[in-house]
Formats: structure tokens, sequence, C-alpha cells
């Protein structure tokens, strides 16, 4: 395991008795909902992201990746 994937897996939210979801998980969810809130605003408050549900999930998870690289800089 690279040092990358080990960050990107720890805990994003650490408890004594559960792990929660990973550093990785909560920056895409992040970027996922800004990525609906910017598709919101160019089409209209009803919008669906254009690109589909799979398309955005991958966008969320690279801008999700962006941010933990960007942390070792």
């Amino acid at each position: 395991m690279t040092e990358q994937e080990f960050i990107a897996n720890l805990p994003a939210f650490p408890h004594e008795h559960r792990v929660g979801m990973t550093l990785r998980d909560y920056f895409a969810a992040q970027a996922l909902t800004g990525a609906q809130i910017w598709d919101s605003v160019l089409n209209g408050k009803n919008a669906q992201f254009s690109g589909g549900v799979e398309t955005l999930a991958e966008v969320a998870y690279a801008v999700a990746d962006a941010m933990l690289k960007a942390r070792e800089e």
C-alpha cells in the first residue's frame, strides 16, 4: 500500500469503537454536493446531472483524489 492509499483510507471521523467513512469518501461526498449545486445553478433547480450518476460518482472521486494529492504538497 502506498502512502497516498494509506492516507486515502484513513477515517474521516475516527471514533473509539467505529472506523466510519474514509477521508476519500468524505471528500467525494463534498465534491458530489458541489457538483449537484453547480448543475442546478447552470441548468435550473430540477436539473439532473447530464453525464449520468455513474459519471457524477467518477467525477466526485476524481476530485477527492486530487484533494488528497494536494494535501501532500
